[in-house]
């Protein structure tokens, strides 16, 4: 019997790894063009040994890179001791990671965190919550935004204000009204009759588009007058990623509830939802629940992401960083370039054309991921733990991709 020498994977091999992934992988899913196979920092190595500046980060969840020794020495101690035990039981990690939850929202005492497996279950949890302020019966609207995206499950994408993502899936779970994204058009739709509204900060599956000046403020003021729930989708934009812990924190006001997920854990599935003063007295026992929500491996992964997030200054490196970034993008003086968006870390880069694919693939060629949020949007969010050398070189790659396209 003659043992294959070969990788399974290896791109070398007239793409195999390409009909594998092809033949076993749901269609739902387009067959990628490179097969990773290890990471550390902000690079990933692809089964050739090719090596990728990572400028996506996983799309905002690898906030520590690839391989981070304080999460890796985490997981491995607590795969050793207690991976999961379902939700009939507490962990010192469960508890541990609520109550750094409550601290870092700014939640308080009053602030309650459930526990999911993903922004998508965060975002479902938002929905019950939505549906559970009922006041006197009569609340029975609930707002979202146009061009929005809050995930694919069918509450989250109820939720969701793209249109071709739900059309093969209606009818859609009632009661939502997707709205344009302008003061005006919050002052025309809330009333007495709005459970209440969810937003994201910064639409990022939009191609990172900032909300109107005073749209947050606003969308607060109106929802507390009328007695709605304000509740901010913070999955990609929390977590440091715009220079802040949440990116609410910005703007001086204070939510009902937030989603969180992506970047809390550095890879390990985790989501939750973070309620806020009498927000968090809606749910009752046995109104909710997650057989893995919570369990001490992913816990422990936030807890130990969060830490270091907090005791390494990578909250402040995002903002410091994210300026940097914008500004060599704007020096690089290339026509194909309209406009720079985001904050922090999360950086979208609006294009004459709509050439982003065409952009993200020859970034592709040349070593650098980035993303196309869509056709004339680049998304750009490197781990928090990016530093000059990467942003350096990333700087010469995106030239000269942009460059090889003017």
């Amino acid at each position: 019997m003659t043992t294959s020498t070969q990788t399974p994977g290896s791109q070398t091999q007239g793409g195999t790894w390409q009909r594998r992934f092809g033949d076993s992988l749901m269609k739902s899913l387009a067959t990628p063009k490179v097969m990773l196979e290890r990471g550390e920092g902000c690079y990933v190595w692809d089964v050739d040994g090719k090596r990728y500046l990572d400028f996506l980060a996983g799309i905002a969840v690898n906030s520590l890179g690839h391989a981070h020794p304080v999460l890796v020495e985490a997981l491995s101690k607590q795969a050793a001791t207690l991976i999961h035990v379902s939700n009939y039981f507490a962990t010192p990690s469960q508890v541990e990671l609520a109550e750094r939850l409550k601290r870092i929202t700014g939640a308080g005492e009053r602030g309650r965190v459930y526990y999911g497996n993903s922004g998508a279950e965060a975002n479902e949890a938002a929905f019950k919550l939505l549906r559970l302020n009922k006041g006197d019966g009569s609340r029975k609207r609930i707002l979202a935004l146009q061009s929005s995206f809050h995930g694919r499950t069918m509450g989250a994408l109820a939720l969701t204000g793209k249109p071709a993502l739900r059309k093969d899936f209606e009818p859609m779970l009632p009661g939502v009204e997707h709205i344009e994204t302008s003061i005006e058009a919050l002052e025309q739709a809330i009333d007495e009759t709005v459970a209440g509204i969810i937003i994201e900060p910064i639409k990022g599956e939009a191609g990172v588009v900032d909300l109107p000046e005073g749209f947050l403020v606003a969308a607060r003021e109106l929802t507390a007058k009328h007695g709605a729930l304000l509740i901010l989708d913070e999955i990609q934009t929390g977590v440091g990623r715009t220079g802040s812990w949440f990116t609410f924190q910005q703007f001086g006001i204070v939510p009902d509830a937030i989603t969180v997920a992506k970047g809390i854990a550095g890879g390990v599935p985790i989501g939750a939802l973070v309620t806020f003063g009498d927000a968090s007295d809606l749910f009752e026992a046995g109104m909710h629940g997650s057989t893995f929500g919570g369990n001490p491996f992913a816990t422990t992964a936030a807890n130990a992401v969060l830490g270091e997030i907090e005791s390494s200054g990578l909250v402040q490196n995002a903002e410091v960083r994210g300026h940097q970034i914008r500004e060599a993008i704007a020096a690089i003086g290339s026509p194909l370039v309209q406009e720079i968006r985001g904050r922090g870390l999360l950086i979208g880069v609006g294009l004459v054309d709509p050439i982003a694919a065409e952009v993200s693939a020859r970034a592709l060629e040349v070593g650098l991921i980035v993303n196309a949020a869509n056709d004339s949007s680049i998304r750009i969010a490197p781990p928090l733990i990016v530093g000059d050398d990467e942003i350096a070189e990333f700087v010469r790659l995106f030239t000269a991709v942009l460059k090889g396209l003017e």
